[in-house]
């Protein structure tokens, strides 16, 4: 900044109004008098008569535009956060109408419950997951609600082989998170809540179908914890409020609205965290987002000995999240329903099959554990409403990227 001798202005280019001015030689006027020229460095002009600015006017002026800017940050900011927030609201707000709308207008399939002895081994199916809004088209891997559904019903059929020969009599239904996939991103809410809703009225009627099924034979109690992928809002906490915004809360908790009536036992606990007691020994449902690491059985110990800390102990560990079966002797992981897909197997680099995991708690303590694998299974299903999964899977597809292709034909 060039100032004046009596530093009150600060001088500029006329022509381009650059700050940069030099004094450079002198004019002599017609009186014989000599007046100062200015050189300007940016635009090479000369003067002897430069801008002259008033330098306090000019940090008034520097202040005041500061001053307005800093208002039209917060003014911003306020308005993206309540933008966003409402945009959320009316998200949320479409799909409790459209599930209302759904609940009212179509029926679930209906089963009659079978009474049954009690039992003093229990046995548990572990439903894990089951991403049931998520398409799947590989050549040696395909998905959507009918392959979910006939994967099910083979499951539980499996399950029900083996809990005969055991001599079962109660079966824990443990759902430990991820039933369907999430669109997280506002505008996806915004213009995929009747698709959102649809899939959570197919979801509540295969679960319900899988209840019925088993309590033919068993007397029947569910447990549930949240996933961090059906989540609602963008981000996942682990407090009850954030944990219950989920899809799988609203499933389970339309789940047991339905089956209050009946003598279905829902297991209401931490959304993210379930302690029940089987056989006489403690089963904790997990996730399994955040509470393991790459060093599984250390990971399992210091989840026991957080536990053992409030007078709790735990005997067993069940789990999902990773998609990948592992059956050990305090804890197991189920995989998930869907098996190998594009991510897995081009972004992670590896492979999968579908499979879910059952487990057998004994009066004497012992604990069986075991992977049903449902790769590849017969055409019984469970029964699903023809025109909410083909309007599912139509708008599944709109968000798959399309390709232009230009064909050279010779």
């Amino acid at each position: 900044m060039k100032l004046t001798e009596d530093g009150l202005y600060f001088i500029s280019c006329p022509n381009c109004g650059s700050k940069d001015m030099i004094k450079k030689g002198s004019q002599k006027n017609a009186d014989g008098s000599l007046k100062q020229k200015y050189f300007c460095n940016d635009c090479k002009c000369k003067t002897v008569n430069p801008i002259r600015n008033d330098i306090e006017l000019v940090r008034e002026n520097l202040k005041l535009a500061k001053q307005k800017q800093s208002a039209q940050d917060v003014n911003r900011i306020e308005r993206k956060s309540f933008r966003e927030y409402a945009r959320y609201e009316n998200a949320v707000h479409n799909l409790l109408f459209d599930i209302q709308a759904l609940l009212q207008h179509k029926n679930f399939s209906e089963f009659k419950f079978k009474k049954v002895k009690q039992g003093k081994s229990v046995g548990v199916l572990q439903i894990s997951d089951t991403h049931f809004n998520e398409l799947v088209s590989l050549p040696h891997n395909n998905y959507d609600f009918k392959v979910a559904s006939r994967r099910l019903k083979h499951y539980v059929s499996r399950a029900k082989e083996i809990f005969k020969v055991y001599d079962i009599d109660n079966v824990l239904i443990a759902i430990t998170g991820d039933l369907i996939n999430s669109d997280r991103r506002l505008d996806e809410m915004l213009n995929m809540s009747t698709n959102r809703s649809k899939a959570v009225f197919l979801a509540v009627d295969l679960l319900q179908q899988i209840i019925f099924d088993v309590g033919q034979d068993y007397s029947v109690s569910v447990a549930c914890v949240t996933g961090n992928e059906s989540r609602l809002k963008q981000d996942w906490g682990w407090s009850d409020f954030m944990a219950s915004d989920n899809y799988d809360f609203v499933i389970f908790e339309i789940l047991r609205h339905y089956f209050k009536t009946t003598d279905v036992q829902f297991v209401v606990d931490d959304p993210t965290e379930v302690v029940v007691n089987v056989a006489g020994q403690n089963l904790l449902l997990l996730h399994g987002n955040g509470s393991f690491t790459t060093q599984y059985e250390k990971s399992v110990n210091q989840i026991k000995g957080r536990y053992a800390g409030r007078g709790v102990q735990i005997d067993y560990i069940i789990s999902g999240h990773i998609h990948s079966a592992r059956v050990g002797d305090i804890a197991s992981r189920s995989s998930s329903l869907v098996g190998a897909n594009e991510y897995s197997e081009k972004g992670l680099n590896l492979s999968g099959r579908a499979s879910q995991n059952i487990y057998i708690f004994h009066e004497d303590k012992n604990i069986d554990a075991m992977k049903i694998d449902l790769q590849y299974v017969g055409e019984e299903c469970y029964d699903i409403d023809s025109d909410l999964e083909s309007y599912n899977a139509k708008s599944s597809n709109k968000l798959k990227p399309k390709k232009t292709i230009f064909e050279v034909t010779i």
